[in-house]
């Protein structure tokens, strides 16, 4: 059915204000014309409308139903091998565990780097990927204990290394005298070490970070349309985006956490729907984005984020019954009594348990029919 310009700006009206800000934005940064500009108010409001549901819809339940059912039927193929560097990636079920688990540890870190327009160059990225590579003292020298002085010798691999590690570690290790003895580093304790406590101290120096950033052991670039991205084994997004190559507003890594800590909780359920939307494509399963960003915004609400579990969104329900019909049953009744606590009532979990019509769709509506009228 066509439209006149009229009825499809009284269309624009109606539409929330982000999306006729988002529209606006779009009109001007592509240049539409009038007829191009109208065509997206309707393709906007086409898909808006399909994003509504009906009052008292349980969306919830259709959103763990939309997500858990294709989800059973990923691969547990649980490592990609990525580039010729050989960076390892979780996938699959296991990614999409330790993601609704909000695992604070996940199994294989990983960040994606971009770097500014004017570094957007192979030679570039090739150079970045390099300096970014975590490089200790066991990887740049040789470390012994001398018995006889009781010190503990570094003699570097490559002779260009040696003031840059005498450097290092002057600013590491206050414990030691640091000095530098023809083409090696000696490092005597400035109190009586045992021989015991010397290993321990040759240990601790040999995992100092001598170069790159700590935490990165690998990194491969990759041509992503015109832009090089150099994706990394290991993270440190902290200190990443401090590096002035860096494009801090495209760059991100896999770890929730880690963003969160650094770019704050918006910026955490952003990468929760990227990753596990993502995961579910690499595994060919559709799942809505609207399901998914119902989910993280759940798992975000609070502030931090929550584990979907006992510990979590789970064991954080307001309904008593609830909580106790997950997993901990005896600890929430027990709980609840002793506290003389008392269930409303008000969800639909609750009121199947006693046997109650759930309050969710007609099942929340009373309907009231005169009689008289309707004989009539």
């Amino acid at each position: 059915m066509s439209m006149n310009s009229q009825e499809i700006y009284k269309i624009y009206e109606s539409l929330p204000e982000n999306l006729k800000k988002k529209i606006e934005e779009a009109s001007k940064k592509l240049n539409l014309s009038e007829e191009k500009k109208q065509k997206l108010i309707l393709k906007v409001y086409e898909e808006f409308t399909k994003s509504m549901v009906e009052p008292y819809e349980s969306i919830g339940i259709l959103a763990a139903q939309s997500i858990s059912e294709p989800a059973t039927q990923a691969t547990m193929r649980v490592y990609h091998v990525a580039g010729a560097a050989g960076l390892k990636i979780t996938l699959g079920l296991p990614r999409l565990i330790e993601l609704f688990d909000a695992r604070k540890e996940i199994s294989s870190p990983s960040m994606y780097i971009y770097l500014k327009k004017e570094y957007n160059t192979e030679q570039h990225a090739l150079e970045f990927a390099n300096s970014i590579i975590e490089r200790r003292l066991e990887d740049l020298a040789s470390i012994y204990i001398n018995l006889s002085n009781f010190s503990i010798e570094i003699i570097p691999h490559n002779k260009d290394d040696l003031e840059e590690i005498y450097k290092k570690l002057k600013e590491k290790i206050k414990s030691c005298e640091v000095e530098k003895e023809r083409g090696k580093i000696v490092l005597t304790p400035k109190k009586e070490y045992e021989f015991k406590e010397l290993r321990m101290l040759r240990d601790r120096v040999s995992k100092i970070t001598i170069k790159g950033i700590k935490g990165v052991e690998a990194a491969v670039i990759i041509r992503e349309g015109d832009r090089w991205l150099i994706q990394t084994q290991g993270s440190n997004f902290k200190e990443i985006i401090k590096h002035p190559m860096v494009d801090a507003y495209r760059s991100y890594c896999n770890n929730p956490h880690e963003i969160k800590e650094v770019l704050g909780i918006e910026a955490a359920r952003n990468l929760l729907i990227l990753e596990i939307y993502k995961t579910l494509q690499q595994q060919g399963l559709d799942v809505n984005l609207r399901f998914l960003s119902l989910v993280a915004d759940t798992m975000c609400f609070s502030g931090d984020i929550m584990p979907i579990g006992r510990y979590g969104v789970a064991g954080r329900k307001a309904s008593i019954l609830t909580r106790a019909g997950f997993e901990e049953t005896v600890k929430h009744l027990v709980e609840a009594a002793v506290k003389n606590q008392k269930d409303e009532l008000k969800g639909p979990f609750e009121n199947i348990m006693i046997g109650n019509v759930a309050p969710i769709g007609t099942g929340k509506v009373e309907l009231a029919i005169k009689h008289e009228q309707h004989n009539k």
